[in-house]
């Protein structure tokens, strides 16, 4: 896999990306003194137009400049899913916060080779801040070279968590645990976060329940280009077929620190 391909491959993607934030940030605009229309989807998120108007446009977008490529979205699916390059979608990662107006939310767009992710960017348009993650490179925050910052223990740590409402029954005891022996938390802060994590500003992010391929992949390349680790609750590496859970450290031993404490609250069913 040669990197001036990847570097070619993502060089579009931020232009269309470009395209998205211009898209979000005049909405934004609209909507900012008064509220926002929506419908619940069958699995009681919301969705709103622009949602699907932000995919709409990064699918033309892609089908034109790759062709050959596959597409996996969020509110339209997949097409050629089992091609060996494929993008994948999240139009609005954090479309509550969308609809309520609080600037955390951004899109996600990864592209997958045989499944695993080797392309990742979170754009965040309300604070004009992209994270772009290549497989093999250094990860940047609007250009420039970033770290995650050494945290080596899990008390000492700052931890996200998007939401605690959709986490498994049999991972709320190891995530109960894990919320009681890091130092702060915060919530709420969707793809953000990740971001932030890749930065330095935040030591870990885990999150179970209520997360597909669409809200991972774009998180790998660029955590793990920034020094960090991100895997699924096993410590299994996350793919386009991986489940609902991310554990995601700025610090290896953090990570391993966090794996180890979640092995050790067996599932209960």
């Amino acid at each position: 896999m040669q990197t001036q391909q990847l570097q070619h491959f993502a060089q579009i993607a931020e232009s269309i990306t470009d395209q998205t934030r211009q898209l979000l940030k005049q909405e934004r605009q609209r909507y900012l003194y008064g509220g926002r229309e929506f419908v619940t989807k069958d699995d009681l998120s919301p969705v709103t137009v622009i949602d699907q108007q932000v995919e709409q446009l990064i699918r033309e977008q892609l089908t034109q400049a790759f062709p050959g490529h596959g597409i996996l979205g969020e509110e339209y699916g997949a097409e050629a899913q089992n091609e060996e390059w494929v993008w994948v979608i999240d139009p609005i990662d954090g479309t509550k916060q969308f609809i309520a107006g609080v600037p955390v939310y951004g899109t996600l767009l990864a592209l997958c080779r045989h499944g695993r992710p080797v392309i990742g960017i979170i754009d965040i348009p309300a604070v004009e801040e992209r994270w772009v993650g290549i497989a093999g490179q250094p990860s940047t925050l609007n250009g420039h070279p970033i770290r995650t910052r050494s945290c080596q223990q899990l008390a000492d740590a700052l931890m996200s968590t998007s939401n605690t409402e959709p986490v498994l029954a049999e991972h709320r005891p190891g995530y109960n645990h894990l919320l009681s022996a890091s130092k702060w938390r915060i919530y709420g802060v969707a793809c953000y976060a990740y971001g932030c994590l890749a930065s330095g500003r935040i030591d870990l992010s885990v999150d179970s329940g209520g997360m597909r391929e669409v809200d991972y992949c774009a998180m790998v390349p660029i955590i793990e280009g920034a020094g960090g680790k991100i895997t699924d609750w096993y410590g299994e590496p996350l793919t386009m077929y991986s489940q609902s859970t991310v554990v995601a450290a700025g610090d290896p031993q953090l990570h391993a620190q966090v794996l180890d404490v979640l092995a050790s609250y067996p599932a209960s069913f």
